[in-house]
């Protein structure tokens, strides 16, 4: 079975994904102090999660070789970043605020649309990692809700220049979708790109590697609806779509609440009110059954 070609069924798959894990584990976990290199949540994850392991090789071919520097790569970072245990109250408040990165929205095939506002973004190294942990919590948060679902990636750059543009920022963006997230990007599009930032982008393209430049789109106003429909879009795009960022709650359409075990974490009054809603319906469809039972038949 060659190494560089796409897993030809799905046997094919389960042998490379047992591959996969064996040697991880013999030439990175026991091999190396792995506890200090690896978050073991994470390692856990590997070991029981096929479509995490599929999706890394998926990514590099089916190339083992190739894909065990990936996890160890994305696993290192994890554990860096402490990005299972980032929560809104790890992030700075004014990070939310500002409201420059942000999910909202889907795109024409359906994916979610992961917005940056690149007109909002200085660059200013004191500020660079918490902007980091800010992207991995919006990740993070997505892939703990949409598991396997792809994102759409836009740039807006409308009104931006050169001092918006940071390039280890951008480098690590693009990071997050090659190495951190596999298979998380389906396309990346760049809007309004000003004409005095086409050098910088050259070298940006470097950076995603042929497998993902297929996936980078440079649209206008006149053409961004290719990709996206009016209705997900605002209005100086060409679009209807009125919403307005602002914080709280957090704006990404379908998880308005913060994340808990048992679900979304509502108020006591919500609690209550939901409570009372639940008895009043319930009360409805007992009345409504009663009188349905003694309701009498009508002659055919």
């Amino acid at each position: 079975m060659a190494e560089a070609g796409q897993a030809e069924s799905e046997q094919d798959i389960e042998i490379k994904i047992q591959e996969t894990r064996q040697r991880f584990k013999s030439e990175y976990v026991e091999a190396q102090e792995s506890q200090e290199k690896y978050d073991s949540r994470d390692v856990e994850k590997l070991f029981r999660d096929d479509a995490l392991v599929e999706g890394y090789l998926t990514w590099r071919h089916f190339i083992v070789e190739d894909t065990l520097k990936m996890i160890d790569e994305s696993l290192q970072w994890r554990r860096e970043f402490s990005v299972n245990d980032l929560t809104e109250s790890s992030i700075p408040r004014w990070m939310f605020e500002i409201g420059a990165v942000y999910l909202h929205g889907y795109d024409k095939e359906g994916n979610k649309l992961f917005w940056f506002k690149v007109k909002l973004h200085i660059k200013d190294p004191k500020t660079v990692l918490d902007k980091k942990r800010y992207v991995a919590f919006w990740l993070e948060r997505y892939a703990k809700r949409e598991p396997g679902m792809p994102l759409t990636v836009v740039f807006d750059m409308s009104e931006s220049g050169l001092s918006n543009i940071d390039m280890d920022f951008v480098k690590y963006i693009i990071s997050c979708f090659k190495v951190y997230y596999p298979k998380f990007l389906s396309k990346m599009i760049m809007y309004e790109m000003p004409w005095i930032m086409n050098a910088a982008w050259k070298i940006v393209k470097t950076w995603l590697g042929p497998d993902a430049i297929s996936k980078l789109k440079f649209v206008s106003k006149s053409d961004i609806q290719t990709f996206v429909g009016p209705e997900h879009l605002p209005p100086y795009m060409g679009g209807t779509d009125q919403f307005k960022y602002s914080y709280p709650p957090l704006p990404d359409d379908d998880f308005q609440s913060p994340i808990c075990e048992n679900g979304p974490i509502i108020s006591e009054d919500e609690s209550d009110l939901k409570d009372a809603e639940s008895e009043s319906k319930e009360t409805l469809e007992s009345s409504f059954n009663a009188d349905q039972s003694i309701k009498p038949k009508k002659d055919c």
